[in-house]
């Protein structure tokens, strides 16, 4: 069940690309805003009596601060992968995740990769280079010399370390506290560290700030977290492979942005990988 919690969060999040198009304002501005309704929302379900007991201030739940930062490090790179390099780089850099979490997993976590396991991050890897239509050798182009695309690539680079990290983190975490509390703290931290930098209120972008601070800040994190529980470290991030073929039907869906052939067949080996993933009995 940990893993469907997972996937239900990775499909909400690969929506999220949607919103960033339509809304028209800065990605600080939609991340700050919508943080802040996350907040909001949180609060008031925290108030509640069932809840109230949940949030104890204490040295356990400090650490939950780590976070925030962590995520607003890992949402910049990627983003500003996204502008200083093509889509296609800037997600194979990022994807670079699963084989991270594999070695940190097995240094921090003592969790063995399966052969099973070994088997989905490779098969994952070979259906995103074929998804998204980049050869190798133009990808390794961009390092010959320094250039935007280089700058680009280190930050994808750079973002698919930092989500290791949250995923490695996130998977300690999960075991000790309520979901409904990561994801508070965490928006808490996000809205702290970003305040000095907002000066305006686009009111047009409303609808946004209210769609992600509900759907992608608030029920995404929540499942995701609730999964991370109960699903090893190895098994999300290759879940996590999911998003780019998510992001692809909502492309379809809203933007009429029909996939080639080729990527067709780079997704279905990622969902393939997913398959396997989930066939593997013990989630422990």
């Amino acid at each position: 069940m940990g893993s469907f919690y997972i996937l239900s969060a990775i499909l909400l999040w690969s929506s999220l690309g949607v919103v960033v198009r339509l809304s028209g304002v800065p990605v600080h501005i939609l991340i700050f805003y919508s943080a802040v309704v996350s907040v909001l929302v949180q609060g008031m379900i925290l108030t509640k009596s069932q809840y109230r007991g949940l949030l104890r201030i204490d040295k356990r739940v400090l650490y939950l601060l780590v976070l925030g930062p962590l995520i607003l490090i890992n949402n910049f790179t990627f983003f500003y992968a996204y502008k200083n390099t093509t889509i296609a780089n800037a997600i194979l850099t990022h994807y670079i995740a699963p084989v991270v979490v594999a070695f940190l997993a097995l240094v921090f976590l003592k969790e063995q990769p399966t052969k099973r396991v070994l088997f989905s991050i490779v098969i994952a890897s070979v259906g995103l280079w074929v998804l998204l239509g980049v050869s190798p050798r133009d990808f390794l182009s961009c390092f010959k010399e320094p250039s935007r695309d280089m700058l680009g690539i280190m930050s994808g680079l750079f973002s698919g370390l930092a989500y290791a990290v949250i995923v490695v983190v996130t998977r300690v975490f999960a075991q000790n506290f309520n979901p409904l509390v990561m994801c508070f703290l965490q928006n808490v931290m996000i809205s702290v560290i970003l305040l000095p930098f907002v000066r305006v209120y686009p009111a047009d972008a409303l609808w946004s700030f209210l769609l992600v601070g509900v759907i992608h800040s608030t029920l995404a994190p929540i499942l995701y977290f609730k999964g991370m529980s109960k699903v090893k470290a190895n098994r999300a991030a290759i879940l996590g492979y999911i998003e780019p073929v998510g992001a692809i039907i909502f492309g379809v869906i809203f933007f009429s942005e029909y996939p080639k052939i080729m990527s067709l067949i780079g997704g279905a080996l990622i969902v393939f990988s997913g398959y396997i993933t989930l066939r593997e009995k013990n989630e422990g």
